[in-house]
């Protein structure tokens, strides 16, 4: 998983050394004005698009080639297993979209494109693997399909404390809770139960929101 723009590695800089990054915003931002229950963290609203101009890009494409996808194999089997989960409660949905994502094979963006940074397609996805983002990018979808809203989806890029690394993991908001799909982890877990991930920044398709701690 690569850090998506030069502020956010500069982020997770000043994490590892140590320096509070609580009040770091892009100009023009609007602060919430509260904690939020993911991961506990204080999160500012941003009104400048340049990161959600990424996910807007990836959606885009994921678009223009839906007519294109008629026939192919793992879009088939995708849109018949999430086909299955039409109906069922919100929680069965978020546990089985998990677990079949899961089963895709981890890629770097490195070796599947030769570029450090690149979000796939579900499309691209099924049929080539991918890695943190790409993971997070096709749950998301998955359950925007099953009826989710934009307001109970986000894709979360953190620090991962134990590992020092980036990651990305999808958040959903649902019964009063976080729950966080981690390519990572065949379980669904709380937010609260993941105290060694640190967000940065999160987004979703009605935009996105940095990440810090008082």
């Amino acid at each position: 998983m690569q850090v998506k723009t030069i502020q956010n590695l500069f982020l997770v800089l000043l994490f590892i050394i140590g320096i509070n990054a609580a009040a770091l915003t892009l100009p023009g931002s609007v602060f919430a004005g509260e904690n939020t229950t993911l991961f506990e963290s204080v999160e500012v609203a941003q009104a400048s698009s340049e990161i959600s101009e990424q996910l807007d890009i990836v959606l885009s494409r994921y678009e223009s080639e839906r007519g294109a996808s008629y026939g192919d194999k793992g879009i088939a089997r995708w849109q018949s297993f999430l086909a299955t989960l039409e109906g069922r409660p919100a929680i069965e949905q978020i546990k089985a979209v998990n677990t079949y994502v899961n089963r895709k094979v981890y890629k770097t963006d490195q070796t599947n494109y030769g570029t450090g940074d690149y979000w796939a397609t579900p499309k691209e996805f099924l049929s080539r693997g991918g890695d943190c983002e790409d993971f997070a990018i096709i749950k998301l979808l998955s359950l925007q399909q099953l009826g989710f809203s934009a307001d109970e989806l986000r894709m979360v890029v953190l620090l991962d404390t134990e590992l020092r690394t980036p990651h990305a993991v999808l958040a959903v908001y649902v019964d009063g809770d976080v729950l966080i799909l981690d390519n990572q982890s065949a379980t669904v877990k709380s937010h609260t139960q993941l105290s060694h991930y640190v967000p940065l920044y999160s987004i979703n398709t009605a935009g996105w929101w940095m990440h810090s701690y008082s």
